[in-house]
């Protein structure tokens, strides 16, 4: 069928058609400056086209509801604006709608459900449609990437993902991304197998109970359907539609320290000594965040944790209470944190005896889950006011202004999943819960809800996890400011790769939907050099949440070095290069495009433990302007790197990382790096230009007191190098006491360093001199 309606394609295509209308063949179209729908009433199917790319890449979609009365419509969203929609409309009272909006580059589909008999009905899943692919590769060439990672597209191999699914070609990048953007109700989840060498995508939502009264209509959630030259492109554009639509503004980045995996919750005479330390050695660098972990509350340890969040351990850890702890780390000018469950108690905990109302229930008897204990039911107005009356005790009584919030699936109250990356039953809507005309996804969205508005504004909100179950993935979107994306790590390679895999599977979310969390970082002594410096060199690089959980007092000072270089968080949106061809991309690249010049940084990374990694790629696929040849410079090797022009080739060492900063040879000096941070100038170098009628390179940049700051300058020139004959600075800095002196220069190859005695931004210049 595709091959068949390849001409007509083309002719639409060409003559630019981009208003809704129906031929006499029974079709109706609906175009956009991106897409073009064709929707076959007479087949009850669609297809859809790229205009770009003149890709046919919907072959057919296929409704599951039975034939309807189809017409135009108009579609509005308050973000979108108004467009163009076919509608099909269903002796059941059931509706679908397939609609296309300016500016959007998916297909939006969404489904009305109803009900027309004297009697509430329940709905417990739908799969309201398949896509059979059109794209030029056979199935077995492509790759499915969804929450499972990556994948082949036969079910065998892909066992479903939540919330999004791409499928691409490994070589090329282009193929098909679709996404749920909304999860209210419901739980999204996409499937893919091969029919007839055809790659095929299904769509389900499961609801668990989701119950329709007589007369009643539901709409469901929504679907994004696309196609992209560079699926990469895809998913980011998926992620910018859910921040769009659910109007989300991320607050600042924190750095964390977590108690957890080095003190448990530690104790109130040690973690002063700890915020004192950071407050002294971190804080100028970018660290902001204390966190405690589990330990600290009260209860019975029963099913999990304890979990009377209203209290404090008396034998515990903490016997002074929480809020003076809480005041201390703010008289540091540090955020407190805390980690608590939300949705979570312990039905036989005396605490609970007069609370068995709280929880949801099976068969009559409280919803008891592995390790999260018994779950809230958070429909219930009682629960609500429980939970709420929690969380504006730990954030406005005590004042802890950072919530890690552990154990999210039981406000579903569902099942723990653990460790759950594809698709699983969890038997959703087993459990019974006080109002029938909320679903458990509403019940979860709706104690989010609860719990931010006790809390209020100021404080940030980090869910942990969607590992525990990936349902939690799409429920929270639009309600949590950072996301645990995968388990717990550790110390050995294996457990430091998690963190890394699922941060590369959900990359696109990260600094859009939330900020990526995954799991702390190690830079203690006991964890191998090279381990540690590409974990660190990951988060720093990616730009995902940077935590670390150890005693910073007894960190060598290489180790305690190797943190600072990874703080602050720098902002940016970086992009996996070979995200459909490595189950762990090893191939990252960060533009800053933000100031002029443009700043990259390369991150190549060996995921293996014990087989050195070749790399031989084309600098225009890792996403660099293909004319010219690059210099660059090699962080941790702290040195140069020779020109070169096309292709980046290397091998690395096992488990083990390169930071590559480059830019384009040019005939000027130009700052290639800097020392102060893994991203070599993207966070320090406000300003850079080259005066060309003085010969003088000057800039300013953001140093911390007492730590040296070095310059590293290509000063080509052709066959000769440029001379490094002159450094100031301007008259407030040397006024302030700060020191400049070219520190080495091997032909063009210059270093310049910078020693201030307080953190400030410092204007200098170097002046060059032509050699003859």
């Amino acid at each position: 069928m595709r091959r068949v309606s390849a001409v007509l394609i083309v002719y639409l295509l060409a003559a630019g058609v981009s208003a809704a209308r129906a031929d006499s063949s029974g079709v109706l179209e609906i175009a956009n400056e991106r897409l073009l729908l064709r929707y076959d009433v007479r087949s009850a199917s669609f297809s859809v086209f790229s205009r770009e790319s003149r890709t046919q890449f919907i072959e057919r979609g296929i409704l599951t509801g039975r034939a309807g009365k189809t017409r135009r419509d108009k579609a509005a969203h308050p973000v979108w604006g108004e467009g163009a929609a076919v509608r099909i409309d269903y002796a059941s009272g059931q509706a679908d709608s397939l609609a296309l909006f300016p500016g959007l580059p998916f297909l939006v589909f969404e489904r009305t459900l109803a009900n027309r008999t004297p009697e509430a009905t329940t709905v417990d899943r739908i799969r309201p449609l398949r896509l059979i692919a059109g794209l030029p590769q056979e199935a077995d060439q492509l790759r499915a990437l969804g929450t499972a990672g990556l994948t082949g597209v036969e079910a065998e191999s892909n066992p479903g993902s939540y919330s999004f699914l791409a499928v691409a070609d490994p070589a090329s990048r282009a193929g098909v991304v679709a996404g749920w953007l909304t999860h209210e109700r419901g739980s999204g989840v996409l499937f893919s197998d091969v029919e007839e060498d055809r790659a095929v995508v299904t769509a389900q939502v499961d609801y668990g109970r989701l119950r329709i009264e007589p007369g009643e209509t539901v709409k469901s959630e929504t679907l994004l359907i696309g196609f992209f030259d560079d699926a990469r492109l895809g998913l980011e554009a998926y992620a910018d539609a859910i921040a769009a639509h659910y109007e989300i503004e991320l607050p600042p980045q924190p750095t964390v320290y977590c108690t957890w995996y080095h003190a448990g919750a530690s104790d109130e005479r040690e973690l002063p000594k700890s915020a004192a330390f950071a407050k002294e050695h971190l804080v100028p660098y970018g660290f902001s965040v204390v966190q405690i972990d589990d330990k600290w509350q009260a209860g019975e340890k029963l099913e999990g944790p304890r979990k009377n969040f209203t209290a404090h351990r008396a034998d515990g850890p903490y016997p002074s209470g929480m809020k003076p702890t809480a005041e201390n780390l703010e008289q540091l000018g540090l955020t407190p944190g805390i980690w608590f469950m939300p949705f979570a108690g312990t039905w036989n905990d005396p605490f609970f005896a007069d609370k068995q109302d709280l929880f949801a229930t099976r068969d009559g008897k409280p919803f008891e889950v592995r390790w999260g204990g018994t779950c809230f039911d958070m429909t219930n107005p009682k629960t609500q006011e429980y939970v709420r009356s929690v969380a504006r005790r730990i954030a406005r009584g005590w004042g802890y202004k950072y919530f890690k919030l552990d154990g999210l699936w039981t406000g579903m109250a569902a099942r723990i999943l653990y460790v759950n990356t594809g698709y699983k039953d969890d038997r959703l809507g087993e459990s019974v819960l006080h109002d029938p005309h909320k679903t458990h996804v509403q019940a979860y969205r709706d104690g989010l809800k609860v719990v931010r508005d006790a809390a209020g504004n100021d404080v940030f909100f980090l869910g942990c996890n969607v590992a525990q179950n990936m349902r939690t993935l799409g429920g929270s979107f639009g309600l949590l400011d950072a996301m645990r994306i995968g388990p717990d790590n550790g110390r050995n390679w294996k457990s430091i790769c998690r963190g890394p895999f699922s941060g590369s599977n959900l990359y696109f979310l990260h600094g859009r939907v939330w900020y990526n969390d995954p799991d702390p970082i190690y830079v203690r002594d006991s964890v191998p050099l090279e381990h540690a410096r590409a974990l660190t060199s990951w988060v720093t690089l990616t730009g995902q949440l940077n935590a670390s959980s150890t005693d910073y007092t007894k960190l060598s000072p290489g180790r305690l070095d190797l943190l600072r270089r990874s703080m602050p968080a720098h902002g940016l949106k970086p992009r996996p290069a070979d995200l459909f061809e490595q189950r762990i991309p090893r191939i990252w690249l960060l533009t800053d495009e933000q100031r002029s010049p443009r700043r990259d940084v390369i991150g190549l990374f060996n995921w293996e433990e014990k087989e050195e990694a070749d790399f031989s790629y084309a600098l225009a696929k890792i996403g660099l302007p293909a004319t010219g040849r690059y210099v660059g410079f090699d962080y941790w090797a702290d040195e140069f790197v020779e020109p070169f022009g096309k292709t980046l080739e290397t091998t690395l060492p096992p488990a083990s990382c390169r930071i590559l900063a480059v830019r384009r040879v040019a005939r000027r000096p130009q700052v290639i790096s800097t020392s102060r941070h893994i991203t070599q100038g993207v966070v320090d170098v406000l300003e850079e230009r080259w005066d060309s009628a003085t010969k003088e390179l000057r800039g300013v940049s953001r140093v911390v007191g007492g730590d040296a700051y070095e310059l590293r300058i290509a000063a080509m020139k052709g066959a000769r190098p440029w001379k490094a004959t002159t450094v100031t600075l301007a008259r407030e800095d040397v006024e302030a006491d700060v020191k400049i002196k070219v520190v080495d220069q091997r032909a063009w190859r210059v270093r310049v360093r910078i020693d201030s005695p307080t953190s400030r931004d410092v204007r200098w210049s170097v002046g060059f001199a032509a050699l003859r």
